[in-house]
């Protein structure tokens, strides 16, 4: 299985957020860490953008020896196609590089489904339960190549997977929902704000990352305190 990593350093919300440290460690260094401790992930490609602000991204993929694509800023589908041409894979993962907290044992819960199941797309993203930063999506790469020339509004441009939740019955989706609701729980990097948390649950588990039940609950009671 491989993994595709979206991440850019032009956000509006948080310039240069790719590169901010949280306790050592730059977001991106933290995303790729906790993909690499899947079972089922073989590849990781971080897709970036031609743009010279993002080639700190650039530097530190070459510098861990993480394969990386550059390509379109604004138009993420064509960056994924492009960067998906020579990829003999049957899926590819998408995580944003917003989530440093994401959990490698439920990206593993998704790839063991995604074997025993064949959708199209297997994802927590159509109908939202799990906290935000917990974002898994599971493409069936011959249907992103087959259907990225209909991708044609700047919305599904920017969001590649946009256009297929829009035509959600052409396709066979599997969205897994969580046990309870925490859409409402913010896990991912969106403005300078967000690090404070993610901040304080690191340090409660001594800078490692915890499973996801464990990180909601941490959450729950940081806000409370």
């Amino acid at each position: 299985m491989i993994c595709v990593i979206q991440a850019r350093m032009s956000s509006s919300r948080f310039p240069k957020k790719m590169m901010a440290k949280i306790l050592g460690k730059t977001l991106i260094e933290r995303v790729v860490n906790q993909v690499s401790k899947s079972k089922y992930i073989e590849k990781i490609i971080v897709v970036t953008s031609k743009l010279k602000s993002d080639q700190p991204i650039v530097d530190f993929c070459k510098k861990k020896k993480i394969d990386f694509f550059v390509g379109s800023l604004n138009n993420v589908a064509k960056r994924y196609f492009d960067a998906l041409k020579n990829i003999n894979y049957d899926y590819f993962i998408r995580i944003n590089g917003d989530s440093p907290l994401i959990d490698p044992n439920l990206i593993d819960k998704f790839i063991t489904y995604s074997k025993k199941k064949n959708f199209d797309i297997i994802t927590n993203c159509l109908d939202k339960t799990f906290p935000k930063g917990q974002s898994i999506e599971i493409i069936k790469i011959k249907i992103f190549r087959k259907f990225y020339k209909n991708i044609k509004k700047k919305y599904d441009k920017e969001h590649p997977t946009s256009f297929f939740y829009k035509n959600k019955n052409k396709f066979k989706i599997k969205n897994i929902y969580y046990k309870q609701n925490f859409n409402l729980i913010n896990l991912c990097i969106d403005k300078p704000e967000d690090m404070i948390i993610i901040r304080k649950i690191l340090k409660a588990f001594n800078n490692k990352v915890p499973k996801i039940d464990m990180i909601i609950n941490k959450y729950n009671r940081i806000l409370k305190s």
